[in-house]
């Protein structure tokens, strides 16, 4: 049974950083596309960032070169550092896995099945 766990939400200022983390438990054997994805208050839910088997992935325009999406398979845990934060960045951030089919592991909220409770950012 898939189970995604975030942490590592807050409050902070506008330039200060934090790391969220989400706790991973996949299914052996299949290969699986990551991402971040988040929802601002009284707005949809948007991508942030997306990482594959291979590392390969992509990032929303508005956090590109101040996000970073990382995992640690030994950990069982996937990272999003956020630098630079900005007020437009306060939202409830979700984890969430899909299955990796060997195209490129796109933001869209459709391609990914199973989702965490998330974790309240904001700035």
């Amino acid at each position: 049974d898939v189970q995604l766990v975030e942490s590592g939400g807050g409050s902070v200022h506008s330039g200060e950083s934090l790391r969220l983390s989400c706790a991973l438990r996949l299914n052996p054997g299949s290969r699986y596309c990551l991402g971040w994805f988040r929802q601002p208050p009284g707005q949809d839910r948007e991508g942030v960032a997306s990482i594959g088997t291979h590392a390969g992935g992509s990032y929303a325009s508005s956090v590109k070169g101040r996000f970073t999406i990382s995992r640690d398979l030994a950990k069982k845990t996937l990272y999003l550092q956020m630098d630079s934060l900005k007020p437009e960045d306060t939202a409830m951030y979700y984890c969430a896995a899909g299955i990796d089919d060997g195209s490129w592991c796109t933001i869209a909220a459709y391609e990914y099945r199973h989702w965490g409770q998330g974790t309240q950012v904001t700035v």
